[in-house]
């Protein structure tokens, strides 16, 4: 059975680690060719092995690239269309959570800044030239290919709800994803463009990990999170797969979230967890 994305190329930023590395090889795994892009060149040239040696019958491309800096994102587009041919998925998804961000009074400019640059800045360029390049798209029916294509852009649960345990640069920056991912999806919904915020709940990942780097930390939003348990990377690879392919083609400006019920809830339940999370695909 051919899979979901098959023939499509996606680029993916962030694909050394975490949610992005999960995404690049389940894209891969359903057929995609993928542009693989990370700061840390190292991360990415071992999502890029892991690639080969599972999915032989796809390509990928390693690229070390600073979203931060328009020339790396304008480059890392140019590189992916002249390997591939063409753009069909563009998933806007390295980011960071600054170990200083705190509240208003606490963040200092160069950690606004730098958030900023990195979590809007990268974001807006990613998807700049996504558009200019998927609006080339060359149609081939025979291979399921049209013009156009999906953007995804990772946002939060954070820009969504408050919280008393601040990083607010880190929500701030969220906020304006959401922001810039509605108004692009109406600017751009009949180019056969469509554009999607994922909005992932606390996951099991190094960022986040590293950020609640105490017990004490860890309980502290546990507790908040009806299913009993931190979400994994994969889930929302799962999500993201769903918004790059032609199974979402009615979906565009959304919030989707996969955040396990938290911004549904209340009380949450008592009890342990019923059923494990699903295994990681590294």
């Amino acid at each position: 059975m051919p899979g979901r994305l098959q023939n499509r190329v996606a680029l993916i930023t962030g694909a050394g680690s975490g949610i992005g590395l999960e995404c690049s090889l389940l894209f891969a795994q359903e057929g995609a060719h993928v542009a693989l892009v990370d700061v840390n060149e190292q991360a990415v040239q071992k999502t890029h092995a892991l690639i080969a040696e599972r999915y032989p019958n796809v390509k990928s491309l390693p690229i070390k690239a600073d979203v931060s800096k328009e020339a790396n994102v304008k480059d890392m587009v140019d590189q992916a269309v002249s390997s591939f041919g063409r753009l069909d998925i563009m998933f806007n998804n390295a980011g960071i959570m600054h170990p200083e961000d705190d509240n208003a009074l606490n963040t200092e400019e160069r950690i606004w800044d730098l958030t900023m640059n990195i979590n809007v800045k990268g974001v807006w360029w990613g998807c700049k030239y996504a558009i200019l390049a998927m609006r080339k798209n060359p149609t081939d029916e025979s291979k399921g290919l049209h013009a156009g294509g999906s953007i995804i852009n990772t946002a939060s649960f954070v820009a969504l709800m408050g919280a008393a345990t601040p990083q607010l640069a880190y929500t701030a920056s969220k906020g304006a994803v959401l922001a810039m991912t509605r108004e692009l999806a109406m600017v751009h919904a009949r180019e056969g463009i469509r554009v999607n915020a994922i909005c992932p709940g606390p996951l099991k990942t190094p960022l986040l990990m590293d950020f609640l780097n105490t017990e004490e930390k860890k309980q502290r939003r546990l507790v908040h999170l009806p299913m009993g348990r931190f979400g994994e990377a994969i889930e929302v690879a799962r999500g993201a797969l769903f918004l790059a392919s032609d199974d979402s083609s009615y979906v565009t400006g959304t919030d989707f979230l996969v955040d396990g019920g938290l911004s549904s809830s209340y009380v949450t339940p008592l009890g342990e967890p019923a059923l494990a999370p699903p295994a990681s695909l590294i």
